[in-house]
């Protein structure tokens, strides 16, 4: 964890202890309040910027105590950390049932362009994008997005033991930078036509993109069967 500074003077037991009081009033659980509280937070750190962003807003805008984020997250470093870790999540490639494939992983990452502008989705990526101008925030930052690259390049073959792939762990990079970059042309800076373009406009040549990125051999591959369809008599 980074910064442990109490958030807040209101965040000493006597206060935790009265924030817990109203939360059982309320009718919330804690794990509901810890969503909330990220929920808040991710849109107010994507849209405001992290500086700017202070804890009572976020508490004000979950509709809980300010308490609260020192006792769940021990400090605005630790909520921010929080809700990288649930962009993270949400972004990852992988099914909890089954390994994915890379047609699997393609999906995926075509959908996060494809249903942009929608929901949370841009504000996570926005959230990954954006200087925070806080030396630990953005070190929460860059972690974050090395360990997305890293899951993403597994998804793709990558091996920490294995020195012959790891130029997956660049193309799987240039996979997230091309997915975050066209996400940002399609939501804060709404450019034409890409903001206004539909799933059939997208889906073909992004999956081709990530392809040519992710499975350059499963490529090749099907580039020397084509050839060898066409030179058959």
């Amino acid at each position: 964890m980074t910064n442990q500074t109490p958030v807040s003077p209101d965040t000493s037991a006597e206060a935790a202890t009265e924030a817990d009081d109203e939360l059982l009033r309320s009718g919330r659980d804690a794990a509901a309040t810890r969503r909330a509280l990220v929920r808040a937070a991710r849109r107010r750190f994507a849209t405001d910027g992290y500086r700017a962003t202070t804890v009572r807003q976020i508490a004000a805008d979950a509709g809980v105590n300010v308490a609260l984020i020192n006792r769940y997250f021990v400090s605005k470093d630790g909520l921010f950390e929080a809700c990288m870790l649930r962009t993270s999540d949400e972004l990852d490639t992988r099914t909890p049932d089954r390994p994915s494939s890379i047609d699997d992983v393609i999906a995926r990452l075509v959908a996060h362009v494809v249903n942009a502008p929608d929901g949370d989705d841009p504000l996570q990526l926005l959230l990954l994008l954006r200087s925070s101008g806080d030396e630990n925030a953005d070190r929460i930052r860059r972690r974050t997005l090395e360990h997305f690259t890293q899951k993403l390049a597994a998804a793709a073959g990558w091996d920490a033991d294995d020195p012959d792939t790891a130029p997956v762990l660049l193309r799987a990079q240039l996979a997230i930078a091309t997915m975050l970059g066209v996400v940002m042309l399609r939501t804060s800076a709404a450019v034409q036509p890409v903001a206004s373009a539909d799933s059939d406009d997208l889906t073909a040549p992004l999956g081709q993109v990530f392809r040519v990125l992710l499975a350059p051999d499963e490529e090749a591959v099907h580039g020397a069967d084509a050839d060898s369809d066409t030179a058959r008599p």
